[in-house]
């Protein structure tokens, strides 16, 4: 089903200017910065940075900017008219939370020529496209492709934090943290039932499939760095 465009979305994206980091595809403003310069190029100030893949309507990107306001969160959201829900977001809640978040419209893969290696201490994906089609596996956030990637981006013992409603997405992505060498460090197949709950961050998705009875899959991820080929 296709999102109904929401009106005016480009003058409200504008108002929220403040909030939101313009990168085209191509944008290389920050690949050649240390991560401290691009935390004083985009918060004005020296914070670890987080990231959020796939930001939907804000809920977690505000709760989390508000809850861990030592950080400097930024979150990644592709579909416009979603973005502008959560910059709004952002904006009403301005008052109660710390100057910590910033947004970007824009796709995942564009990550790798936006951001220096080392760059964000976590990132975090909730709920993100399933991808069940055949042949589509390779597009999930989860991916081979994608690990390497957040592998390049975290600092030396970074964490993923996923959460998932797929059974079938946990337990493939289960697969490639293994194969690709990845620490699980803490894993659930209900999280409102496990310690894990405790400092949980719900994202709108979240709350209305809690209320349904369904089970939350969360994994933590532990990233690091593959050793230097041995040039002997």
């Amino acid at each position: 089903m296709r999102m109904r465009k929401k009106k005016h979305s480009a003058e409200r994206i504008e108002a929220c200017a403040p909030l939101l980091l313009r990168l085209a595809p191509d944008d290389k403003a920050f690949s050649e910065k240390t991560a401290a310069e691009v935390s004083r190029a985009i918060f004005g100030r020296e914070l670890p940075l987080e990231l959020e893949i796939g930001c939907g309507k804000g809920d977690f990107a505000v709760g989390v900017s508000a809850a861990r306001p030592q950080s400097g969160i930024i979150a990644l959201e592709r579909v416009a008219d979603v973005a502008v829900t959560a910059l709004e977001k952002a904006v009403a809640a301005a008052d109660t939370r710390p100057d910590n978040l910033r947004f970007i419209i824009g796709n995942a893969q564009s990550l790798e020529g936006w951001f220096p290696d080392n760059t964000f201490s976590r990132i975090y994906i909730n709920f993100c496209d399933p991808w069940t089609k055949k042949g589509y596996t390779k597009r999930r956030l989860t991916a081979p492709s994608f690990l390497e990637l957040y592998r390049r981006l975290l600092v030396p013992g970074g964490e993923l934090h996923f959460k998932t409603d797929n059974e079938g997405l946990f337990d493939w992505s289960l697969e490639q943290f293994g194969a690709t060498g990845l620490e699980i460090s803490a894993l659930t197949r209900d999280l409102h039932a496990s310690e894990l709950a405790a400092g949980n961050i719900m994202t709108e998705y979240e709350r209305n499939f809690t209320a349904k009875g369904m089970p939350i899959y969360s994994a933590h991820v532990v990233f690091q760095k593959k050793p230097e080929a041995d040039d002997a």
